[in-house]
This record gives C-alpha cells, sequence and structure tokens, in this order.
C-alpha cells in the first residue's frame, strides 16, 4: 500500500519539536507492516540540500505567487518529494519564523502550498505514482484533506500532534486556495467567519488521529479542545488515538554515540560515568546526590512557569537540576536566577543542542515533564529508554505512558516513574518529594529504572495500529 506523509517537518533536516521525530521514524516501522510511505516536505534550505538521486516529478507554472518545482529523492533513508519553491522556503532558520521572531506573513500560502501539492501528489498528478491514502500532519498540511474532500483525491488521515496551534488566517485568504466557494462553509474550512486550517482538516478527513487515547478524549472537552471540541465530539466515531513511538535506534542507550559509556539494563552501573560528564556540562557539584534532568521548551503549556518557581524547593531537597530549553523571555529568566542563586545545585543551558539533550537522559536520574497539557510526549519515552525515571503531570499521552509509582504500582512491580495532578507548585514539589524517597533506596529506584528500559517504545505497536487504519480506510 503507498502512503503520502504531509508534513513541514521531517527528522533529520528540519526540527523544531516532536512533530519532525514522528514523520522521519514512523515510514521505516511502516514498511515492516507493507506499507510504502513517501514523504512530501517544504523544500526548505537543508532539505534541498540533503535530497540525493533527485529527479524531477512535476512542474508548476504558479503555486502560491511562483514557479515550483517538485522533486523527489532519498534523504536519509526516506523517500522524499520537496517543494523546491524558492519565493515560499528558500529561507534560512526556523521554518515558521523570521529573523524577527514572528510568523513569516505569507504562513498561509506557504503551508496551503504543501497542503495543495500533497492532494496533487496523492491524486496522481505524475502518473507514476498515485496514493491510496494521504496522511497530514497538523495545521501546516491540515488542508490536505480539505482539497482532497472537494476536489477529489484518496482517502485522507488528519493527525493533530497538537491542537493548540490551528493556523488561522483572515477570511481574504480563503480566495487564494483555489477551493470551490462550498469550502467556505461549516463543513469546511470557515471557522467564525475567518479561515481555520486546521478546523477544515477535522471537518473533511476521513479518519482523524492524534498521539495518545487520553489526548483523544481531552480534545473532546471545553478544557482541552481549544474551541474545536464541539467539532472532535460530533466526529469522535471517526477520532482514535495512536501513542507514538521513538526511533530506538537514534535513542539506544546501549549503542548511542552521543553519550561518553554506553549501558543497558543490566549494566546499569556504567550510567555514572555519563552522570560525571553530566555535572562537569551543566557546573554541578559532583556527587551521587539525586541529579533532574529538563529538557523542553519553556513555556507555559510545559507547565515550565509553575516548575521555575519550585526551584528553591527542589534545591531545599538535596537535589540538583540540568536544564536544557529555550522559550518564554519571563520563563528563561526565572531559571536563570534560580542557577545564580544556586551555583553548583542548578545548572541552565539555554537553547537546544541534540548530543547534550542524550546526555541528559543518559546521566540524569529523572526526566521532569510538568506539562499543563501533552498531547504524547516523546522525552518521557526517551527517559524510559534510558533508565531516566519519568516525573510527569498526569495528562495525555504522559498519563498513557508512565505508570506511577504508588504504592500498589509499587508491590506490584510495575511502575515506572511518578504522575502528579493537577499542575501546581505543590502537586509537583511533592512528586518531587516522592522520587528523592525513592531514590534513597537504590532496590526500588533500580526497580523502576529497569522497568522502564523493558517498555516497548518503539514504533511497532502503533504502525501497526497506523496500518490497521489505512487498510479499513481503502476497504470502506
Amino acid at each position: 500500500m503507498k502512503v503520502l506523509s504531509a508534513a513541514s517537518e521531517l527528522f533529520p533536516m528540519v526540527k523544531t519539536g516532536g512533530l519532525a521525530d514522528v514523520t522521519g521514524a514512523l515510514p521505516a516501522a511502516l514498511a515492516g507492516q507493507g506499507i510504502a510511505v513517501t514523504n512530501i516536505v517544504p523544500g526548505y534550505p537543508a532539505v534541498m540540500a540533503a535530497l540525493e538521486k533527485a529527479s524531477p516529478f512535476h512542474a508548476y507554472k504558479d503555486l502560491f505567487g511562483g514557479a515550483a518545482q517538485l522533486t523527489r529523492g532519498t534523504a536519509h533513508g526516506l523517500d522524499v518529494i520537496a517543494i523546491d519553491a524558492p519565493h515560499l522556503f528558500d529561507r534560512p532558520g526556523n521554518p515558521y519564523l523570521g529573523k524577527d521572531g514572528k510568523d513569516w506573513p505569507d504562513n498561509a500560502q506557504r503551508f496551503a502550498a504543501l497542503a495543495k501539492a500533497a492532494a496533487d501528489v496523492a491524486g496522481g498528478i505524475n502518473k507514476a505514482y498515485r496514493a491510496e491514502v494521504l496522511h497530514c500532519h497538523d495545521w501546516q498540511a491540515a488542508l490536505g484533506p480539505v482539497y482532497t474532500h472537494f476536489l477529489g483525491g484518496p482517502k485522507s488521515v488528519m493527525t493533530v500532534h497538537n491542537i493548540a496551534f490551528q493556523g488561522q488566517f483572515p477570511a481574504s485568504v480563503f480566495s487564494l486556495l483555489g477551493l470551490p466557494q462550498q469550502a467556505f462553509a461549516i463543513d469546511g474550512v470557515e471557522y467564525y467567519g475567518n479561515v481555520g486550517y486546521l478546523k477544515g482538516g477535522l471537518a473533511t478527513a476521513d479518519a482523524i488521529t492524534t498521539v495518545s487515547p487520553t489526548y483523544a478524549q481531552e480534545i473532546c472537552t471545553p478544557e482541552y479542545g481549544m474551541g474545536l471540541d464541539g467539532l472532535l465530539h460530533a466526529r469522535r466515531h471517526v477520532l482514535r488515538g495512536i501513542v507514538n513511538g521513538i526511533d530506538t535506534a537514534v535513542w539506544d542507550p546501549a549503542a548511542d554515540g552521543r553519550i561518553p559509556a554506553t549501558y543497558s539494563a543490566k549494566t546499569l552501573r556504567k550510567r555514572v560515568a555519563n552522570k560525571r560528564a553530566l555535572e562537569a556540562r551543566f557546573k554541578l557539584e559532583p556527587g551521587d546526590g539525586l541529579i533532574h534532568g529538563v529538557v523542553s521548551r519553556l513555556t507555559w503549556q510545559k507547565g515550565m512557569d509553575i516548575f521555575a518557581a519550585s526551584l528553591d524547593q527542589l534545591v531545599a531537597t538535596g537535589a540538583r537540576l540540568a536544564l536544557l530549553g529555550t522559550g518564554e523571555t519571563a520563563v528563561e529568566n526565572a531559571v536563570f536566577e534560580a542557577s545564580m542563586r544556586h551555583p553548583g545545585r542548578i545548572g541552565v543551558i539555554i537553547g537546544y543542542d541534540e548530543d547534550i539533550s542524550h546526555l541528559i537522559q543518559a546521566g540524569a536520574d529523572t526526566i521532569l515533564v510538568p506539562s499543563r497539557f501533552e498531547p504524547c510526549g516523546l522525552t518521557q519515552l526517551y527517559g524510559l529508554r534510558y533508565g531516566c525515571v519519568p516525573v510527569v503531570a498526569r495528562t495525555g499521552g504522559l498519563n498513557d505512558t508512565v505508570i506511577d509509582a504508588n504504592d500498589a504500582a509499587l508491590q506490584a512491580g510495575v511502575a515506572t516513574g511518578f504522575q502528579f495532578a493537577p499542575v501546581d507548585a505543590a502537586t509537583l514539589e511533592h512528586a518531587l518529594g516522592r522520587a528523592a524517597e525513592c531514590y534513597s533506596n537504590a532496590k526500588l529506584w533500580q526497580g523502576l529504572q529497569k522497568r522502564g528500559m523493558d517498555q516497548d517504545v518503539s514504533w511497532a505497536r502503533s504502525a501497526a495500529a497506523y496500518a490497521q487504519l489505512y487498510r479499513a480506510l481503502v476497504k470502506a
């Protein structure tokens, strides 16, 4: 079966978050299910530079303001169709933001082009290729199902990775999209008088998925649905949650070239070399005490404002902190100021670095994810894989992937981490205290680590679920 995956990010060429990890890893897992995935992605400079064995696929005289060439080739083992449209995508840095940190003013056109090209390719604009399913990810590709619904094409799947980002634009954008007038309606892209890209995809897709069963339930409620809960509740019969996996070749503590010492569940003692390296990298006082790790966007969604306010209490428990992240200025300032108050106890690196993120997972004792909402989360999956015990909010995919170390779970020998709810300072600090108490019992702590490392966090089960969904759609 042929599936065309449309997304604005694709690891390792372009990544701003977990979306790229998913779209980059899922094709290989699906291949084992007999699904051949081709990825269509904007022709950013990094994508065009990585493309090998490239050949012309289709030419547009005008694609939202200029000529464009679809080019097919391979990149890092992936089958890729790049939208080589310099007027839209030949821009350095973040794929969504200009140098001023604000959205590119033509993002409506840029990502309409992604969706339109995806629908065209899936529908057979080049006779050499036609997809049986078009799988679109997040708002940037969400017009794909709209185009196939109103203009014809294969069955479509719309995956929501984070419903907080919806792609809403003024009504004037509609005239640029090349859609029939009836598409500007409640069962199309119209959203309170404006154009909603994600809303349109959710209204027209043949199937909707999101990245965990709990999040699939949550987004049907006003608290988490971000204004789209009514639509999702009405379409709940085509909505399902499929937990993300991780690339277990990239994230493998037994073979990770990014960390000083590789190890397995049977050789956990080797982690100490990574702990020493982590202490040096973050200028932490050396010792065998608990080190909490954070790799996160420093934002309200991630609960980082509450976490920053709890840092003095974290230090008071005797623990240390290694934090890597970037985000809201107020949160960045708060964690940096905490590191100044507690030198040697709190180490902060503002930014993102793939090598350092691997070091934190391999050297820290816990990985903290205090998100207010979290569709799936990958950070805690990396933590499980690396014996870095997750401390997470009880929401979304965090709830689905971490088993809380309450008394019953510990006695049954199934616990893998710590959950807390609601997301506030008191419950977070209580969870940190529980973790510190458990860490003081080496046998209990190693039990958590080993059970986490024994979890199947690969794409195997998730890929099987996607394959089942695709086949059901095609047969329908």
